[in-house]
């Protein structure tokens, strides 16, 4: 066999090697799709193991990451610095090679990919920032960015619906430098797909606004790179339907079994006698294939010193561009700004989604690579910046996005723009649908992007739009994602330090959680916010600490007011950001919350749980556990007493 067909063969062994090594895996895809993947890696895509986070290189992202054994074969085999070792050690206790690709963790990896659709909505995200950074950088003579977006998906991944808000709004900008290969066999875990998966996938592609094409064999390598060459030519994004097998090659092709289980050592030997491969020795990798991709290595480390004498060209006679783009890259803040009065004052009180507006305005001229939008809800939750441009397939120098009523697709695609570099994106809708959220914000903290989340309409004080659309749990459920900061400010200052806190931290998503209520500008809060938890009012041997969040802060204040008339030292702390003020030295969090103070009441107008972390076992939890109601904010907030009167009287009770 020719070379090409050899490396390909190569690759599908060490996947299933690797797989029955760690006898856990998923060698179907590996075998079926890794044609279409050597020939993207091998003749089309752009980068360089050397330089790896290479701001042009090309992006891949396996949206189907289960395939993931597939991916480290040619990661290794294109001198990523994974070894033979690092592939025996798939699936393994701290290995470079873990059961889906992670971002961060394994070079060569553009994105943590697993959950379903994900990768390719992060991919649209990757484009839209192509387009974007193409649009601020590039000039005549010198393209910085020219790269394409490259994800995989199977029928997985296009069965979530996810996939469908992404692809509609890829369609509806024209993003012609996003193409996706769709590994075709008609195969998910339960087996054959006709009784649920009947649908023209091409069709509906074309429907939503993209060119799509169709391999009928996913061996003819010669077909799909043309094909691929062909993509890249239209205005449209490109689907690419390849035709495979399942396990090719296996006694288990054809079958849902060979999706998510080791083959079986007894049956390696026929799969090697299939592909054409006579050696013995587990992992081998014969010298002509060693030799291939050297050559390829070679060509591309050409490619990116091509790219690279320019870049040097573009330092000199773009200055004012090249100091730009290392500003964006590096997502440098001006921490003095930040904290001025002309970024921190507000004159009027007002809702805290209404100084929220106010601050991403004033910080629309300062921090230039801050791009985003809402889900249809810019109006509603404030989003846009205002005199500034839309993104658009005919303006791509746009910085706000509209996303459409498209929450799953946002969020995912908001990831793809962190993911491509230099960009600090945000994403907004009402609090309730945060639920939509959750899967990509999990992604967003698990691979450490810089992502504001503007979550508005926090609280029964919602009010007429009822129960569909006031959180109660919601709250709770962004509090025990790992390395995410929750936000709840109480007022305009406190707004201010929590876009502080996001530009700050930059391997941190925040979750902004805003009113739709007028809050009262506080003359209590300060700079101690940023210790996410901090002392309002301090009192000499309290009698008991109140802690509250948001719209609830006043109100812990006014009830600290009228139980001191009646001889009770009530300190009031808000704790604007429980995962900050967690990672504080205990010294501090004592001072905040003294140990010797038994008594500690919470209010908060969402759901209790959770707060006896601070209140203990005999706290009082002044919150909601049941759902909300219909009706004007001020009534509902009367009904589950979220009154002054209302919680001074509980906490008599429970003095």
């Amino acid at each position: 066999m020719d070379k090409k067909q050899l490396a390909i063969n190569t690759i599908r062994l060490l996947s299933v090697e690797m797989i029955q090594k760690a006898n856990s895996g998923h060698p179907g895809l590996p075998l079926g799709a890794s044609p279409m993947t050597f020939t993207l890696f091998n003749d089309i895509m752009h980068f360089s193991p050397k330089h790896s986070d290479w701001i042009n290189r090309d992006r891949f992202i396996l949206s189907a990451g289960h395939g993931s054994a597939m991916l480290y074969s040619l990661l290794h085999l294109f001198g990523f610095g994974i070894t033979v070792d690092d592939l025996k050690e798939f699936r393994q206790y701290n290995s470079l090679t873990p059961g889906h690709p992670e971002y961060l963790h394994t070079k060569g990896i553009d994105a943590t990919t697993g959950p379903l659709g994900q990768g390719l909505s992060m991919a649209v995200g990757m484009a839209i920032a192509q387009e974007y950074m193409a649009s601020q950088f590039n000039t005549e003579n010198h393209k910085i960015f020219d790269n394409y977006t490259y994800t995989i998906v199977g029928d997985g991944c296009l069965q979530e619906g996810i996939t469908n808000e992404a692809s509609s709004i890829a369609g509806s900008l024209k993003l012609s430098k996003l193409i996706c290969l769709y590994d075709s066999n008609n195969i998910t875990i339960e087996g054959d797909t006709k009784n649920i998966f009947s649908e023209n996938v091409r069709a509906r592609y074309e429907a939503l606004g993209w060119d799509t094409y169709f391999v009928e064999d996913g061996n003819d390598i010669e077909k799909i790179r043309e094909t691929i060459e062909l993509a890249k030519t239209t205005d449209k994004p490109s689907f690419i339907e390849i035709k495979t097998k399942i396990g090719y090659g296996s006694v288990v092709e054809g079958t849902a079994k060979a999706h998510g289980a080791p083959i079986g050592a007894e049956n390696i030997p026929s799969l090697k006698e299939k592909l054409g491969l006579d050696f013995t020795e587990e992992f081998h990798i014969p010298q002509e294939v060693k030799e291939l991709f050297a050559q390829s290595t070679s060509e591309k480390e050409k490619y990116y010193s091509e790219w690279e004498s320019m870049f040097e060209d573009y330092k000199h006679t773009h200055k004012d561009l090249y100091d730009k783009l290392m500003k964006f890259l590096s997502k440098e803040i001006d921490e003095e700004y930040l904290t001025s009065k002309e970024f921190t004052s507000f004159e009027k009180d007002d809702a805290t989604r209404s100084y929220s507006h106010v601050l991403l305005n004033r910080l629309k001229d300062k921090q230039l690579n801050i791009v985003g939008g809402s889900a249809d809800l810019a109006p509603s939750n404030k989003t846009f910046m205002d005199g500034l441009d839309v993104f658009t397939q005919t303006n791509r120098s746009g910085r706000n996005i509209q996303f459409g009523v498209r929450e799953h697709a946002m969020a995912a695609i908001t990831n793809g723009i962190s993911l491509y570099g230099g960009l600090i994106p945000y994403c907004a809708t009402f609090m309730i649908f945060s639920d939509y959220l959750k899967p990509a914000m999990r992604l967003s903290s698990l691979m450490k992007r810089q992502v504001l989340y503007i979550l508005t309409h926090d609280s029964i004080g919602v009010g007429e739009d009822g129960p569909t659309h006031e959180p109660i749990e919601q709250l709770a459920m962004l509090r025990t994602i790992p390395n995410l900061n929750t936000i709840r400010p109480a007022d305009g200052f406190e707004t201010s330090m929590a876009y502080k806190i996001a530009l700050e931290n930059k391997e941190t998503p925040t979750a902004l959680v805003l009113s739709r209520q007028k809050l009262v500008n506080l003359k209590e809060t300060n700079e101690q916010a940023l210790k996410g938890g901090y002392i309002l009012k301090k009192q000499e041997s309290p009698d008991l600490v109140i802690i509250a969040t948001g719209s609830e802060v006043k109100l812990a204040l006014d009830a600290s007011e009228a139980l001191e008339k009646e001889g009770v030292k009530a300190q009031v702390v808000s704790m604007m950001c429980q995962e900050i003020f967690d990672k504080q030295d205990q010294e501090y969090k004592d001072s905040v919350i003294p140990k010797n103070v038994e008594k500690r009441v919470s209010i908060e107008c969402l759901s209790t749980y959770g707060w006896q972390k601070y209140t203990g076992l005999n706290g009082l939890n002044i919150g909601i556990d049941e759902f909300g109601m219909s009706a004007p904010g001020s009534k509902i907030m009367d009904h589950f007493g979220f009154t002054t009167e209302k919680i001074v009287e509980k906490i008599k009770q429970y003095l």
